[in-house]
């Protein structure tokens, strides 16, 4: 029998008055601000028609301490899957102006039913946070919520990628859930994220702080290291989503999505030979031999205000969907220090679990020394980018540029830590240390008193430089595969990436490895 018109008609008005939220004043608030409503980040993110919203009737009455019932409809946020270029995502987003975003018993209950579906359905999560945090009146129900929020993030890690944006506030308890994922996100103005507010700072220590210092997006860019990406507005954090989303298999049990149509340029690059400067001790701009080894020259990097003297990114090379960890000389030297190995150690782990090939440059002289980093624990830190590394599985290929100089140069993916190919350029230095440092150790009394110290100090770097740490050395002792014109650095990896597609390899079996953190 055919539906009445007053049952349609009465659907009609109950989504409607669902997808309005806290109601049409609330949303031209919000667009007066600047800022796109739940609903709307959805719709921006997702092909057109494509979004198929879970629990868009769930509704929940909360009493405000003895005042009048309140209805919150979607309880304060909108999940569903929909499709991303032609592959589905699963998301949430919440929604600020149903009580403030808040996070209760059903509001909870709708994040973990859409995050449980995407696991099962192998398809990324991204979560718009917009929230003012736990639902003070639903008490230990809200604490629940997020615990099962958090549990399912940590379920999901290294099943299916997880993305973050945070689009308003993100208060206390509410960031442990982006914290949890793969990649966060966060607006420029609008976007902050904190434990405690600069009121709660100066209550409980007197110290006197903005919002600006300890939770802007600038503030977790480049000093906490906390996200990974600055957007301008909403628009441009789902233009980030869908950009990253290109990059990245949708599971872990699946290939990142190649184009193995693309032409395998083969041709020299005689522009890489151009930019390695005459002068070894003059710095080259890394990011600059990476826009000529990827396709077209375009890479997304990740973190890129933080720990800059070493930049990871996503690129394509040859078509191969590509992880690129690389020193950076035109920053500190390109030495490792706490936090570039910590943001290149997570990079590596999730290039490993989501099946992306790593390629690493280096020109390394060490790890930073000083005072701070060693009290910092340099050492636990470091050790975390060798044991990356060496748990990786995934085709791993090594450049060495100009120097590699002693555990650094282990870090940064030697043989010894299983790069399946490394290769090496003309000129290239590997050894324990800089031949300086090498001669000022072995020969010092020798030197002590010469009258042609510096001449002799001089000569002996050079003999040292040839006899131990020219590439040639350590290529005729099968640490490094062959030595290449920068020019070939292209074509040696693009091929080496094709024939390392099929790579297999089998591990101890174990739980888990237990990384130094």
């Amino acid at each position: 029998m055919a539906i009445s018109k007053d049952l349609l008609e009465d659907l009609r008005r109950r989504r409607e008055t669902a997808r309005l939220g806290g109601g049409a004043d609330k949303i031209e608030a919000r667009h007066a601000r600047g800022l796109l409503a739940a609903r709307e980040r959805l719709e921006a993110l997702f092909a057109r028609d494509t979004f198929q919203e879970f629990g868009l009737h769930a509704r929940h009455q909360t009493r405000h301490f003895g005042m009048e019932k309140k209805d919150l409809p979607g309880d304060a946020v909108v999940t569903g899957i929909g499709f991303v270029d032609g592959r589905p995502v699963a998301a949430f987003s919440q929604d600020f102006t149903v009580a403030g975003g808040s996070l209760g018993r059903v509001h909870a209950g709708k994040i973990c039913d859409t995050m449980d579906y995407a696991m099962r359905g192998g398809m990324p999560i991204v979560g718009f946070n917009d929230s003012g945090g736990a639902r003070i009146q639903e008490g230990v129900d809200s604490l629940s919520g997020y615990g099962q929020v958090f549990n399912r993030n940590v379920l999901a890690s290294g099943v299916v990628p997880q993305i973050a944006v945070i689009s308003g506030s993100c208060a206390g308890g509410a960031a442990y859930s982006p914290a949890l994922m793969d990649f966060i996100i966060m607006t420029r103005g609008s976007g902050n994220m904190f434990i405690c507010g600069p009121e709660v700072i100066r209550a409980a220590t007197g110290q006197v702080t903005t919002m600006d210092e300890i939770g802007s997006a600038m503030a977790h860019a480049s000093v906490s290291g906390n996200i990974h990406f600055i957007a301008d507005d909403d628009m441009h954090a789902v233009s980030i989503v869908r950009d990253l989303l290109s990059y990245l298999p949708s599971n872990n049990m699946a290939d990142p999505p190649h184009d193995l149509s693309a032409h395998m340029t083969l041709e020299d690059d005689p522009q890489v030979d151009a930019l390695v400067p005459d002068d070894a001790r003059m710095p080259i701009d890394v990011k600059k031999v990476i826009e000529r080894i990827v396709d077209g020259g375009r890479f997304l990097e990740v973190q890129g205000l933080f720990a800059p003297n070493i930049v990871c990114c996503f690129a394509r090379v040859a078509g191969i969907v590509t992880g690129i960890v690389a020193n950076q000389p035109a920053v500190k030297a390109g030495t490792l220090d706490i936090d570039a190995s910590d943001k290149a150690a997570r990079f590596i782990r999730f290039c490993n679990v989501f099946n992306i090939p790593l390629v690493t440059l280096v020109d390394v002289p060490g790890f930073l020394p000083g005072v701070t980093q060693e009290r910092g624990g340099i050492i636990r830190h470091g050790a975390k980018m060798l044991f990356a590394y060496g748990a990786s599985t995934v085709p791993k290929i090594t450049v060495i540029m100009r120097k590699a100089y002693g555990g650094a140069y282990l870090a940064m993916c030697s043989r010894d830590m299983g790069a399946d190919l490394v290769y090496a350029w003309p000129g290239s230095e590997i050894a324990v240390m800089g031949a300086e440092g090498a001669v000022n150790i072995l020969y010092r009394r020798d030197l002590k008193d010469a009258d042609n110290a510096a001449e002799r100090r001089k000569e002996l770097a050079d003999e040292y430089r040839k006899e131990f740490a020219n590439p040639y050395v350590s290529a005729g002792k099968l640490f490094v595969h062959d030595v290449i014109e920068p020019a070939r650095t292209r074509s040696a990896i693009a091929l080496g990436l094709r024939s390392l597609l099929s790579k297999r390899e089998t591990r101890p079996a174990k739980k888990h490895g237990n990384i130094p953190l």
